[in-house]
């Protein structure tokens, strides 16, 4: 007999993905240059030059074993160290090998850390907008996710729905800052409320609650926004951190889980998610990445086309007179939708080309996300359809 769980859910698959299986369908029938596909983040710049040649010169130079071998199971131990390192240069926060996990991306990442600080029938909360599958990637571990309703003036955390909803049950904050969908990075005013939340609450409760902060976006950040180091607000922070986005590396799948040294067992939540790698699979990610990544931790990709791509949408939603909260980094935008219904919305759009993300899957219906990782000079072509789709509403 198959399992129903799975079964069950193949009718709730992901929109984003659905989305973008049609936009590459549509493609095929009018050319894909002709398709304005805001469907998907996956990044649209090339991977940085000296990350391809790392790996190159690695595969000319160094024994095949050691590339194409099984990893340790905490990761490569000079790899963990040289993270460890980058961390403590750039943040001030005393990491070592100890407290750092190598992960497949912040996925594998995020994986682990729920399964080491929650047990089933736990609760985790996130905040609205927010990542639409975390659904599956907690509710999966036998804990039960719950969305704060957004603080829908700014997309910064609504603490006074925050405060309602943090009860004895949860024991795990999920975040994610820049966030995705709507861009918007959290303060450090938000971050030390949150922070002062959290430590109130753990000493009422007599359990830590752990904040576990999903960072694949940290380095993309715009121009005077202050991307702040959630680590550094937070003992008990279990930072989860892909070279996805930074570095245009999504299909390599590689990534870290950082435990704040500051944080209660850090180190034997590390020797920990070495065990929970035997159960669900997700162990040794690849010996090429880990290695080709630790040679190329202080650069990212020429990511600017992000900004640029911002500020066209931004200025032309906004002066269509949608109300929209300007993304202070990642490659999202979430506007409110010119109709109530943003998923009636989102078909309307395909009528222009346009694939919009309706906004109910992030947990604010009614708004929709664009992900404009694709290059400027489409996004410029698809402003007569958005022009259109809006005077259609």
């Amino acid at each position: 007999m198959i399992a129903k769980h799975y079964e069950d859910m193949l009718q709730g698959k992901s929109v984003i993905r659905q989305l973008s299986e049609f936009a590459t369908a549509r493609g095929k029938e009018i050319g894909y240059e002709n398709v304005f596909d805001y469907s998907l983040g996956n990044p649209s710049v090339p991977v940085p030059q000296a990350v391809t040649d790392t790996m190159i010169r690695l595969l000319q130079e160094k024994d095949p074993m050691e590339l194409h071998g099984y990893s340790p199971s905490l990761g490569i131990p000079s790899v963990r160290e040289k993270v460890a390192a980058s961390l403590e240069k750039r943040f001030g926060l005393p990491y070592t090998a100890d407290e750092i996990f190598m992960t497949s991306a912040a996925a594998a990442a995020i994986s682990h850390a729920l399964r080491a600080v929650t047990i089933p029938g736990d609760e985790v909360l996130t905040f609205a907008p927010c990542f639409s599958e975390y659904y599956p990637y907690v509710n999966g571990t036998g804990a039960h996710l719950k969305a704060v309703p957004a603080d829908l003036a700014s997309f910064q955390i609504n603490f006074n729905a925050f405060e309602e909803m943090l009860t004895e049950k949860v024991t795990a904050v999920l975040i994610n800052t820049p966030n995705n969908p709507s861009g918007v990075v959290y303060s450090s005013a938000t971050l030390k409320t949150l922070a002062d939340i959290l430590t109130k609450k753990s000493e009422a409760f007599g359990h830590p609650i752990y904040l576990i902060s999903d960072e694949p976006y940290r380095e993309i950040v715009f121009k005077g926004v202050e991307a702040p180091f959630v680590s550094s607000f937070y003992d008990n922070t279990l930072m989860c951190y892909s070279y996805s986005k930074a570095l245009s590396f999504p299909g390599e799948r590689i990534g870290y889980l950082a435990v704040n040294p500051a944080c209660k067992d850090a180190k034997k939540i590390v020797q920990m998610c070495g065990q929970i790698s035997r159960e669900i699979g997700h162990n040794c990610p690849s010996s090429l990445m880990q290695l080709t990544i630790a040679e190329n931790l202080y650069i990212t990709s020429d990511i600017s086309v992000y900004e640029t791509n911002r500020n066209i949408l931004y200025k032309e939603l906004t002066s269509l007179g949608l109300t929209c909260t300007e993304p202070g980094g990642t490659f999202y935008i979430f506007p409110k939708a010119p109709m109530a219904d943003s998923k009636a919305f989102s078909e309307k759009a395909k009528e222009f080309d346009l694939i919009l993300v309706p906004g109910d899957g992030f947990g604010c219906p009614g708004y929709f996300r664009m992900a404009y990782c694709i290059d400027t000079e489409k996004v410029e072509r698809s402003l007569d359809a958005i022009r259109k789709l809006v005077a259609a509403c």
